[in-house]
């Protein structure tokens, strides 16, 4: 929610409040959200609930960190912190949405708020409500899929990421959503459609490119979608080599594209392709990647010895050979 808070305060002191908000709540999350009037008492607290909410979370994350790199921390005093540091938000949800029950935004984000903090039975019942109260609104259908997905029916989240996606075809992140469970639950995607397993891959692919085509510079989206062609069955390495070459071209610093040269160099392994393989591993400089280029690197060696070995065998022998 942290890149929603930062582009809502940025949005309240523009010129034209009421779009300024409304296109950057739904552009940030895909949560469409009216705006009637940002100077309306009620839409100020919202906005001010809203920003409680992500200073708390960025806090705990940060508790979070620290406790990973302080052996002397304790799991139990931060635990007790963070549910203090998270109680007042919980609080300001429940007392605006007691004088304010049918605010579908306040619903959407106290339900996100609950599943964040993994009481996921509470928050659905508040994405239901917002569905209840608005069926327009895509973000609702979306935010219940998401669920549906984890726990189930799987088959109601593909009905409901599709209701999403019906309801806001230009949202990137409901298509890639919806790509991403057909893609895990490929029996039940192959119950729901009716087609066999390679079927339900092209259709998962599909999905992930349309959604990269309404976010064609995500490169967490485009390495979802590159990863991908690992699973399918077989695996679809060429189309995965293509798939990883795109993301180079969208990588936003060195750690990224150290990343995706590991993903070159596997899928070049793989396919024969020793010395591409070797060039990718041999540009690799971050200590955090060494541990997966060193395993490559010991793959290609043995691929080479292989090849090696199998060329020095005499013609005589291989004909022998039955």
């Amino acid at each position: 929610m942290s890149k929603l808070l930062v582009g809502l305060l940025s949005a309240l002191v523009s010129t034209n409040q009421q779009a300024a908000v409304s296109n950057l709540v739904e552009n940030s999350t895909g949560l469409s959200i009216q705006v009637p009037n940002p100077t309306d008492p009620v839409e100020r607290e919202f906005s001010k609930l809203l920003e409680e909410d992500n200073s708390a979370q960025a806090e705990v994350d940060k508790w979070i960190k620290e406790s990973h790199s302080n052996t002397n921390s304790s799991s139990a005093t931060l635990t007790l912190r963070i549910n203090q540091r998270f109680e007042p938000v919980k609080k300001g949800y429940k007392d605006f949405l007691e004088r304010n029950p049918k605010h579908v935004g306040a619903h959407l984000a106290f339900g996100s708020f609950l599943n964040e903090i993994r009481d996921e039975e509470e928050g659905v019942k508040h994405w239901e409500k917002a569905r209840e109260l608005d069926p327009k609104n895509p973000a609702g259908w979306n935010n219940l899929a998401n669920y549906y997905g984890h726990r189930g029916p799987v088959k109601t989240a593909f009905e409901y990421y599709a209701k999403a996606i019906e309801l806001n075809p230009n949202e990137p992140v409901y298509r890639w959503n919806f790509a991403t469970t057909v893609y895990l639950f490929r029996k039940d995607a192959m119950e729901f459609y009716g087609v066999d397993e390679p079927k339900v891959f092209d259709k998962a692919l599909e999905l992930y490119r349309q959604a990269m085509r309404l976010s064609p510079n995500d490169f967490i989206l485009a390495s979802d979608y590159a990863q991908s062609f690992y699973g399918t069955k077989p695996p679809r390495l060429k189309e995965g080599l293509i798939a990883w070459n795109d993301a180079m071209k969208i990588a936003r610093d060195d750690v990224e594209r150290e990343g995706v040269r590991i993903h070159l160099a596997r899928i070049n392994w793989k396919l024969g392709n020793l010395g591409e393989a070797r060039q990718q591993l041999n540009l690799i400089t971050n200590e955090m990647y060494f541990s997966t280029k060193k395993k490559i690197m010991e793959n290609v060696a043995e691929s080479e010895k292989n090849i090696k070995e199998t060329n020095a065998i005499p013609a005589a022998a291989v004909e022998k050979v039955p």
